[in-house]
């Protein structure tokens, strides 16, 4: 009979881990490969920024890199030249277009780097502005650093700062 309680309280202890980190992982984002210093994120190179304005033309689901989270892309049509051009925003459960309400036939100003990522060049976004009130800002703009990789505290740093604009 001992055996059995033994066994019995060993199997409550090993759910109650199991249950205890399930619940650990629910409060974080996904944001596998998309990591500051990781592969991915040595394409971003802030010293290359650059913008342009454009249409939305689609929002998509992007995985830049094999083994990366998902994330979210969108493909603009430059005002410009005309040229339909692939924008990374970031990590799916991280990007919240709602905030912003961008949508399919959205007039944007997309800042970020060019980079040629599995052979295609895309723009890795540092932030998306649809009008002179509305912006989606995914990383900060002096070094780099993406949002979904910053503590808390700095990351609520930002969003004030970034409201601020």
């Amino acid at each position: 009979m001992n055996r059995f309680f033994r066994i019995l309280s060993l199997t409550a202890c090993y759910a109650l881990c199991l249950t205890a980190v399930a619940f650990a992982a629910q409060g974080k984002p996904d944001v596998t490969g998309w990591e500051k210093g990781g592969a991915y994120d040595k394409f971003y190179d802030p010293k290359e920024a650059d913008a342009f304005k454009g249409r939305v033309e689609d929002i998509i689901d992007i995985t830049p890199m094999p083994g990366m989270a998902k994330g979210v892309g969108i493909i603009v049509r430059d005002k410009k030249d005309n040229k339909v051009e692939t924008v990374h925003l970031g990590p799916k459960e991280f990007v919240d277009l709602a905030s912003i309400g961008l949508k399919k036939g959205d007039s944007v100003k997309v800042t970020g780097v060019w980079a040629t990522i599995g052979g295609k060049e895309v723009v890795i976004a540092s932030k998306i502005k649809k009008d002179e009130t509305m912006s989606l800002k995914v990383r900060r703009s002096r070094d780099g650093m993406p949002w979904w990789s910053m503590p808390e505290d700095e990351l609520a740093k930002e969003k004030k700062a970034a409201a601020d604009d």
